[in-house]
């Protein structure tokens, strides 16, 4: 009878330890897509531009030299500031004004750009 017991709760065990991990791959722990927040197409000097798509916490670019990158949302003093980690690339944006620079002395390689109103 005591392992009847014991095979029991460790049958129901496992079978509630199942059902547990499909309720949490059914209930959808992995969170959803995230939404943008606004988009932006900037002109630059120099005939570039930067497609910039915002979300909460982070900017999506697209450069008009064909890179692409997600930066992640930084501390800034005025305006929006992203940068990767080891910051020798950051996109700032303020109203519909923004820019890129690059490097360890932070060149300026995306200037004066202007997103339509």
């Amino acid at each position: 009878m005591i392992r009847r017991r014991r095979y029991g709760w460790s049958h129901v065990g496992g079978a509630a330890a199942l059902g547990l991990t499909f309720a949490l791959l059914a209930g959808g722990t992995a969170s959803a897509a995230e939404e943008p927040t606004g988009k932006a197409v900037f002109a630059c000097k120099d005939d570039k531009s930067i497609e910039a798509t915002f979300y909460a916490e982070k900017v999506d670019l697209k450069l008009s030299d064909g890179r692409t990158m997600t930066l992640p949302q930084t501390m800034s003093g005025s305006g929006i500031r992203y940068a990767n980690a080891d910051e020798t690339f950051v996109f700032w944006s303020k109203g519909n004004t923004a820019f890129v620079t690059e490097g360890a002395d932070e060149k300026d390689t995306f200037s004066d750009c202007v997103a339509p109103d």
